[in-house]
């Protein structure tokens, strides 16, 4: 087995390849690597530089594959959740806050915006590479582009042999070894909970973790579209499984925004198996997990 860690996306990177120890492994396993890193420089809004900051500023511009992309999975994801999961939330997100990248927000004091609307307008061109954003619409792709960037790197290096890519706890695989499922841990209240795995992906997303004050009120990084401010929400985390990083990222946070019991229905409804965690510490099992 070869394995990699390494920092990206705001998070830590594994990389796990079970195959011989050889110049094709080692070869995927650098591409992987190479793969996460420059879509981290495509798509991070924390880089004034990258693809998705231009687009921004520009409002109006013609864009890579990778951009096009990660665009047309959010607002089919968009339209799949009803609004719950939203990539137009980017003056929302920065109004909480968020402004910057998580570690430098630590002892700022400052004061959150007024609570900015999303579900705005984005045009596409029929080609995919013309984008226009309507009024008031940055992009953020927080809840999505790292369960993108698991998925492009497991296509390269199950080329290699089975894999997987664990980014901060979100797993997507990539072939199973000897046909045998990847148990993969989900931490709860009440201990944890094996999930196993033989194919697609897994993410989390809650409330729990990356929070700061503003103004005296402690704020969180998972915006409720609808409001266009940090979510009210009695779900305190919420673990999705889907069949790409990208769709089970974006579900997650979906969940979270739906609140306890309107996600249990949403998984449901859905078929996405969930793991849903309410404030009271009650451990929910909901789209065919039992």
């Amino acid at each position: 087995m070869l394995q990699s860690g390494f920092p990206a996306m705001g998070t830590s990177i594994e990389l796990l390849l079970y195959a011989p120890d050889g110049a094709d492994a080692r070869a995927s396993m650098a591409a992987a690597r190479h793969e996460i890193m420059r879509l981290e420089g495509l798509l991070s809004r924390f880089l004034p530089g990258s693809e998705l900051s231009r687009l921004n500023r520009a409002r109006r511009m013609q864009v890579g594959p990778d951009l096009a992309r990660v665009l047309m999975t959010a607002l089919s994801l968009r339209r799949r959740t009803g609004g719950r999961f939203d990539p137009t939330v980017g003056r929302a997100v920065v109004a909480s806050g968020y402004d910057r990248s998580f570690d430098q927000l630590a002892g700022d004091p400052g004061s959150a915006g007024p609570a900015v609307g999303a579900s705005g307008v984005v045009a596409i061109d029929p080609g995919g590479d013309w984008v226009a954003l309507g009024p008031g619409v940055d992009l953020d792709f927080g809840a999505i582009a790292k369960g993108d960037a698991t998925d492009r790197a497991c296509e390269i290096l199950a080329s290699a042999g089975p894999c997987l890519v664990n980014a901060g706890g979100d797993i997507t695989l990539g072939g199973s070894i000897r046909e045998q499922p990847w148990p993969v841990g989900v931490a709860t209240p009440t201990g944890e909970l094996v999930v196993n795995l033989q194919r697609g992906a897994l993410a989390t997303s809650g409330v729990d973790k990356r929070r700061w004050q503003r103004g005296g009120r402690q704020m969180h990084h998972v915006i409720d579209p609808r409001a266009g401010e940090c979510s009210d929400t009695d779900v305190v985390r919420a673990t999705a499984i889907a069949s790409t990083g990208a769709d089970a990222d974006a579900l997650a946070t979906a969940l979270v925004v739906a609140g306890a019991r309107q996600a249990r229905r949403l998984a449901n409804e859905w078929c996405v198996p969930a793991v849903i965690v309410d404030r009271t510490g009650t451990v929910h099992l909901a789209g065919g997990l039992a």
